[in-house]
């Protein structure tokens, strides 16, 4: 009999521990630790962790998550750092306040693990001192991308803008990112977020784009454009990808509006003297061939205008001048391409005076137009 009870308090106490075990484990088994974004109050996000493990890893404690069993951890780094941690963020010396020192500010970035294939940068903020006057040369401030995919160097502002850079397969070199300065007083500033992208990730961009955008709709930017004060950067060379969504067969392209309405745009000022109105020019042809492109341009493949009718027989692929449109012309107008994947071309040479003058670069709005039976 005793053996009996023994055994019955025996099972009871096993269903009370299970039943228990029942109520409180989904709260460690439904969330899954570093998986979700979190926000802190000063604008970065951050990865949820336990609360124990933030200032362990080298993180910043940011306040509650997961219902209070978390803490929202944030990374930062800055010169000399080296970080595995995902969602890092490269940061200049007296972050959040600017600096003022000149030298070379160095990040190593090494993979979380060996099936990470890129390297995204978010330029949350970006303002280093702009580029000469003459040729549009960053010859005192630069930011500068090595160890993966060629990547051109930049300076002034880039705030809102990206880069992907490839990584390769495996647990290959480490990306570095350099931020040199120089040169007269500036109050520099930059916080780059930094998201480590499987290689099986849906959030990886096709092969060789710089930049990769997703959406019907949105807008693209050369770095450092700005219609009032920017200035275009001379020796750039990468693409601008566009995801084709399901559904979608062709692209449109249109100037973004003018900064101040009424006024002449200059949101497509690539070649020329741009304090003038400076007509589109077209076509890949030589040096020395009227109306053609053959130092700066951007490659829009196929491109015609988006609203002849008839549509026009025949295509070009460079644009380049003052004014936005597949044809010579004064006019701005929004120009197609059918041509899939969506995707931009930019480059510009080392040299910009004595023919071009004050160009700003371009911003254009795409809209991807969905497919019809004749397409």
């Amino acid at each position: 009999m005793e053996q009996e009870f023994r055994t019955q308090r025996s099972l009871a106490s096993r269903q009370i521990a299970s039943r228990r075990d029942t109520r409180f484990l989904p709260i460690f088994t439904v969330y899954q630790w570093g998986q979700g974004l979190c926000s802190a109050a000063s604008g970065e996000y951050g990865s949820c962790q336990p609360n124990n493990e933030c200032v362990l890893r080298g993180g910043i404690p940011a306040g509650p998550c997961a219902g209070g069993y978390g803490t929202c951890c944030i990374f930062m780094a800055s010169c000399g750092g080296v970080v595995r941690e995902n969602g890092t963020y490269f940061v200049n010396p007296n972050h959040p306040d600017s600096t003022d020192g000149t030298g070379s500010c160095q990040l190593t970035i090494l993979k979380m693990h060996p099936d990470i294939c890129q390297i995204r940068l978010d330029f949350d903020h970006f303002s280093l001192n702009g580029p000469e006057i003459v040729n549009h040369i960053c010859n005192t401030d630069q930011f500068l991308v090595s160890g993966g995919s060629p990547a051109p160097t930049i300076c002034g502002s880039a705030t809102g803008e990206h880069m992907y850079i490839d990584a390769g397969m495996g647990q290959s070199n480490p990306i570095i990112l350099t931020v040199i300065t120089s040169g007269p007083s500036f109050p520099r500033s930059w916080r780059v977020r930094i998201s480590q992208i499987p290689c099986g990730a849906i959030a990886k961009a096709d092969q060789g784009c710089l930049q990769y955008h997703t959406g019907v709709s949105g807008r693209v930017k050369s770095f450092n454009f700005d219609p009032i004060n920017g200035r275009q950067l001379s020796n750039q060379d990468y693409s601008i990808c566009i995801r084709t969504e399901r559904n979608f067969c062709s692209i449109q392209y249109t100037a973004c509006p003018a900064a101040v309405p009424g006024n002449r745009s200059r949101t497509f000022t690539l070649s020329g003297n741009s304090n003038s109105i400076v007509q589109a020019m077209v076509g890949g042809g030589t040096q020395g061939t009227p109306n053609s492109c053959t130092n700066d341009w951007l490659m829009v493949p196929c491109a015609k205008i988006a609203d002849r009718l008839p549509m026009a027989s025949t295509c070009e692929d460079k644009i380049c001048g003052g004014t936005f449109n597949a044809e010579v012309s004064s006019v701005e107008r929004t120009v197609v391409s059918t041509i899939r994947p969506f995707r931009l071309a930019f480059h510009t040479d080392s040299i910009e005076a004595p023919t071009d003058v004050d160009n700003r670069g371009f911003c254009l709005d795409y809209v991807q137009q969905p497919c019809t039976s004749n397409k």
